[in-house]
């Protein structure tokens, strides 16, 4: 039973979900066009990540057998995790190789590109969510100067790991913001999309943009499996909990707390937001509010106006005729006709994202 639960944990790393909780996938396929094939980009994606894992493994644990053989201890020995496998174990490792100095140099360089690769994703997924939440013509103009400002911030914040401290840090980050709630937010993801916007919608969503529907494999995993393995996963990070340590350093209480509500401090929102749009839906009763809440708005669909087909073209058709009727309206403000015109080519929430994959 052991064996099984750290399997499942680990899966955690591997497992696509949680890496589209962070959001980089979502932000990077926005600006796919409407009719990509996604369906191909995901088989492609998926194999490429797998073998890309089964390849560092080989590289990884046969570096890490050469040290313990040279030793002559188990590998279990020079083995760890973490920061401690980057920046330690596998150096150390190194220099034990043939013209160590250039395996040194081609591993650290490994190492910055990997860093980079991640922050390009990371870093454009908080600008455009700033530029799309705020929305308006004078931050698009200036998206340049909020990337800056957003990786001047990051650098400034990352400063502190780079102190004596800072791999203390680094673990306790790595341990509480970057695990339990990207799990939790997956598994709101899968339920919210296939149970509460309906599986049929997105369905219909998907084939509307392929052009044929998803596979019945995929309809079967995003419907049942992935959220009864997900949730099997958080039921498990909880019940194997343990306080952090690095090394032979056991962290405070005050520490441990600080990583509970770092942990928090992305899931709590969505409560609170879902809490806040539910109070201001309309309806007389708790009920109403919460149904209308669940519902699609009116604007709701493809961002450009040539893709507003299917079950979307009625809607489309049904704002612009009301659109008509206040353009014939003497009284009607310019102001109005304008934001009117704008409700019908942005997205739906009211962000000018101006990639046509956006809905």
């Amino acid at each position: 039973v052991a064996v099984v639960v750290k399997l499942v944990i680990g899966c955690h790393g591997d497992t696509p979900t949680p890496g589209t909780a962070w959001g980089g996938l979502i932000t990077m396929a926005s600006y796919n066009k409407f009719h990509n094939n996604c369906y191909r980009d995901s088989i492609i994606i998926s194999i490429t990540n797998c073998a890309t894992s089964v390849y560092a493994g080989f590289v990884i644990f046969s570096i890490l057998g050469f040290m313990a053989h040279h030793l002559g201890v188990d590998v279990s020995k020079v083995a760890d995790q973490g920061p401690g496998l980057a920046f330690v174990a596998y150096p150390e490792a190194l220099t034990l190789l043939p013209v160590s100095p250039f395996w040194s140099v081609l591993f650290f360089f490994m190492l910055i590109l990997l860093g980079l690769g991640t922050q390009f994703c990371l870093l454009e997924t908080l600008v455009t969510a700033i530029v799309d939440e705020v929305g308006n013509e004078w931050i698009m103009r200036r998206k340049t100067f909020v990337t800056l400002g957003v990786a001047v911030v990051g650098f400034l914040l990352g400063i502190p790991l780079t102190t004596q401290a800072g791999i203390y840090w680094l673990s306790l980050m790595d341990n509480y913001a970057a695990s339990f709630s990207l799990v939790v937010i997956s598994c709101i993801m899968c339920v919210a999309i296939m149970y509460v916007y309906g599986y049929r919608s997105y369905f219909k969503d998907i084939e509307m943009m392929l052009g044929f529907p998803p596979p019945i494999f995929f309809q079967i995993c995003w419907r049942f499996i992935s959220p009864v393995i997900i949730f099997f996963i958080l039921i498990f990070t909880v019940i194997q909990y343990e306080p952090i340590t690095y090394n032979t350093y056991v962290y405070p209480t005050w520490a441990i707390a600080i990583g509970f509500c770092m942990a928090l401090s992305s899931v709590i929102c969505i409560p609170i937001y879902a809490g806040y749009y539910i109070l201001r839906s309309e309806g007389d009763t708790l009920l109403q509010r919460l149904k209308n809440a669940t519902r699609p708005s009116r604007e709701w669909g493809p961002a450009l106006v040539e893709h507003k087909t299917g079950r979307y073209a009625t809607a489309f058709s049904s704002t612009e005729s009301q659109l008509e009727v206040q353009l014939l309206n003497p009284e009607k403000p310019k102001s109005d006709e304008a934001g009117m015109m704008a409700a019908i080519t942005i997205g739906s929430n009211g962000s000018t994202h101006s990639q046509d994959s956006m809905m």
